[in-house]
């Protein structure tokens, strides 16, 4: 497979997640990763960076995809230089499951700070072929 990169172009505030959603989706089918439950699985995971980029970050700078014979990768940037963590929620917390989601599902997970804030970055599961 040859290298494949695309940058998703999302609204700010509450549509941003949903925007990520249907646009990853969308550039991993034309990419030809078509597994129905690895897609799904993707899409949730953008869904969680997103939405704490928005909810936690100061807004959802950017979203990159990386594709190549390393397997696919996923970057959000946003304004905030605070690494997110995991939290023990309890049955009756509506928020905290999201980073326990993204460690079960990719194969790795990581922060990179930068001047203006941070990438939170996800290499995923490989996909069934």
């Amino acid at each position: 497979m040859s290298e494949l990169s695309a940058e998703v172009e999302l609204p700010d505030g509450n549509g941003a997640a949903s925007a990520a959603r249907g646009a990853v989706r969308s550039v991993l089918i034309d990419w030809d990763f078509r597994d129905e439950e690895w897609l799904y699985g993707v899409t949730l995971i953008v869904s969680e960076l997103v939405t704490n980029a928005v909810r936690h970050g100061g807004g959802c700078l950017s979203l990159r995809l990386h594709a190549g014979d390393g397997g696919v990768s996923v970057a959000v940037a946003d304004r905030s230089t605070t690494v997110p963590h995991r939290r023990h929620a309890d049955e009756r917390s509506i928020g905290g499951r999201g980073l326990t989601f993204v460690e079960e599902f990719a194969q790795d997970w990581g922060v990179r700070l930068h001047r203006d804030g941070k990438h939170v970055w996800v290499r995923l599961a490989p996909h069934p072929r």
